[in-house]
């Protein structure tokens, strides 16, 4: 009787322990991926939101998912993550995907274009705004999903050899710049050049390039652009608010449980928080340092902005009138800028100048 109670007792407590056990834990496979970033590992925000990334699905998943990161050219070039994941041959990448907008132009937006959205701005556009279905439109064709992940601000204007006085100082400018600002540019004169992070230094100090854009501050000090190029201008118009995405191979999507993909998904929405916090501290500091190890801080003048404003705005129309997403893209951005702007101009950007004007009294 006493085995036999025993018996039904260990039964009914093992039931009980299998049904107690979480439904996820019985459903979470060991997943080993690798992460190719387009940044080298030097550059710890930018670099170092990739492996937040990564911390945050391990210990999301008690280390059963576990992602390795490689920064560029470790086992992929920089400026190829898009095809290594396309192929197959890499699971996912941490990069801005308007790298490739020879590809498709519309994956500019999702970095950011020429005189388009700030950083919260292009957050609430891609999420709210239809942006993130759009993107994801211009991603398939290359059998790839994007999460948007991470976030510069906006970005300083670049390290120039010579002064730009006027938009005559453009023409035939070597300058390293990615994405759609290059085209802008190219309409004014200048010779843009698309060179991976870790190759833009070398450029600069062999004369190869005369003016490098890169990110902000903090970033630019460890490059240390200037040594070679003393004239630091802002702001840069071509990126208000430069985003990076994640981006991973559809069959490895596809086959993550529904529970993975959903903390790929708010890992990477962590990390994008991480990498714009972290700037925030950091980029002020550093063009203090700049400033006072030699730099010199200028602004594009009014002329130029302008010059560069119906550039890019010409651009967009050639673009449209060639590419229907693009265009689909490109009306969907500017009119969510309108709206967006109507009220950031009223509340936000009237509290930040008159803080900034009572700071500057004392």
């Amino acid at each position: 009787m006493k085995r036999r109670t025993f018996l039904k007792t260990g039964a009914v407590a093992a039931a009980a322990s299998a049904l107690a056990s979480p439904a996820i834990a019985q459903h979470s496979p060991e997943v080993r991926w690798r992460l190719t970033s387009s940044f080298p590992r030097s550059l710890d925000t930018i670099y170092g939101t990739a492996q937040m990334f990564a911390k945050y699905v391990a210990e999301a998943t008690d280390n059963k998912f576990q992602i390795q990161t490689f920064p560029a050219g470790e086992i992929i070039p920089g400026l190829q993550a898009l095809d290594a994941v396309s192929n197959g041959s890499i699971e996912c990448a941490q990069t801005p995907i308007y790298f490739y907008i020879g590809k498709e132009p519309t994956l500019a937006f999702g970095t950011g274009i020429p005189f388009g959205l700030n950083a919260r701005h292009q957050h609430a556009w891609l999420h709210f705004g239809g942006g993130n279905e759009i993107i994801n439109e211009a991603l398939a064709k290359f059998n790839v999903i994007g999460i948007v992940m991470g976030n510069s601000g906006t970005q300083m204007g670049g390290w120039f050899r010579k002064e730009i006085k006027s938009v005559e100082d453009l023409k035939g400018l070597k300058f390293r710049i990615g994405g759609m600002g290059g085209h802008v540019l190219a309409k004014l004169g200048v010779v843009p050049q698309q060179i991976a992070p870790g190759d833009v230094y070398p450029a600069l100090e062999r004369g190869t390039i005369d003016a490098v854009e890169f990110v902000g501050a903090y970033d630019d000090e460890k490059l240390a652009f200037q040594r070679v190029a003393k004239y630091y201008y802002y702001p840069g118009w071509w990126e208000g608010g430069a985003m990076l995405h994640l981006i991973v191979n559809n069959e490895k999507w596809n086959a993550l449980p529904k529970h993975y993909q959903t903390i790929l998904k708010n890992a990477a929405e962590a990390a994008n928080n991480w990498m714009l916090g972290k700037y925030d501290l950091v980029n002020g500091p550093a063009l203090k340092r700049l400033i006072a190890g030699g730099a010199e801080l200028r602004a594009f003048p009014p002329d130029v902005m302008e010059a560069c404003w119906k550039a890019a705005n010409e651009l967009y129309a050639e673009i449209s009138a060639q590419n229907p997403l693009f265009k689909r893209a490109l009306e969907s951005h500017n009119a969510f800028r309108a709206e967006t702007l109507y009220y950031w101009q009223i509340a936000e950007h009237y509290y930040d100048t008159t803080l900034m004007a009572l700071l500057r009294k004392g």
